[in-house]
């Protein structure tokens, strides 16, 4: 959880670092894994659920620090 808090430039409380590790487990899994055939990711699937997860958190830290950015500007423009 400490990392989700050093990754952003904002600092979430730990139900937003909670919910958007559960989102990518979500997200991830369902488009990545389609059988139980064991109890190990194949290669395609430990593959497809690296990429996945590299995008969303890719994605994440965008939309925080856009985010961010435009709090920023609102804030100056206040002053």
């Amino acid at each position: 959880m400490g990392q989700c808090r050093n990754a952003y430039p904002v600092d979430w409380p730990p139900v937003v670092c909670l919910r958007m590790y559960n989102s990518l487990v979500e997200r991830c899994f369902s488009d990545c894994v389609d059988t139980f055939r064991r109890k190990t990711l194949d290669k395609q699937e430990e593959t497809c659920v690296r990429r996945c997860a590299e995008k969303f958190l890719k994605h994440s830290m965008r939309v925080g620090m856009r985010f961010a950015e435009l709090n920023n500007n609102a804030a100056t423009k206040d002053d």
